[in-house]
């Protein structure tokens, strides 16, 4: 399933891979990889197969699942198509309470008790998914876990998870896009250590000029 959904993911551009023309993030980190997974909504064949596979990796991962919750904005829709493929009830969960109406943060009936599953489109450092996760237990929310799209692996991601005590389970990772990426020839086998070091330590530029 990883090296399917990776290739779809390259196939349609979602991820793409330039370490010659790094990309500058919102921190100012020079990044060899650009991913936007909303372009799956607008290709059908990619977008059957990543909403097949998330509703496969909660039956699978989180049989006990009731309710998914999407994080805001890119995994609303995600879960949306998930949830009406598994039949399960769907809500989201705002970045902040809204400053109208309700004030609500958590969008959609949530009861106490209820079981989550958190539907995220891409984690780096997981801070956001992590404060999705905080709300809905706050809201009295069971969170079972999270299903991603794709996630980076970084350390301090996976740090942050181990510290929440939530699981991911992903679709695809950057290892295995990196693989699948050389072997199609979007980048040459000799990109693939250099684009792990930055996996590795994203604040060291040293694998922009080569390792």
């Amino acid at each position: 399933m990883e090296r399917t959904i990776a290739s779809a993911l390259l196939s349609i551009g979602a991820v793409f891979l330039r370490p010659e023309e790094p990309f500058t993030w919102a921190s100012g980190i020079k990044s060899p990889i650009y991913c936007d997974n909303r372009l799956i909504l607008t290709a059908p064949e990619a977008r059957n197969l990543v909403e097949r596979s998330i509703a496969d990796t909660v039956i699978r991962e989180y049989p006990d699942c009731e309710v998914l919750m999407g994080t805001s904005t890119a995994g609303i829709a995600h879960a949306a198509i998930a949830a009406h493929l598994l039949n399960l009830p769907m809500g989201y969960v705002r970045s902040g309470n809204k400053d109208h109406g309700r004030g609500n943060r958590i969008e959609g009936r949530l009861e106490p008790g209820q079981k989550v599953v958190v539907i995220e489109d891409l984690i780096s450092t997981a801070g956001s998914v992590i404060e999705v996760v905080e709300a809905l237990r706050e809201a009295g929310a069971e969170v079972l876990g999270i299903v991603s799209i794709f996630t980076y692996g970084m350390r301090k991601g996976l740090d942050r998870l181990a510290a929440a005590k939530v699981r991911n389970v992903s679709l695809c990772n950057f290892d295995i896009v990196t693989q699948v990426a050389a072997e199609r020839g979007d980048i040459p086998d000799t990109d693939i250590k250099r684009l792990l070091a930055f996996r590795d330590n994203p604040s060291d530029e040293s694998w922009i000029g080569g390792i």
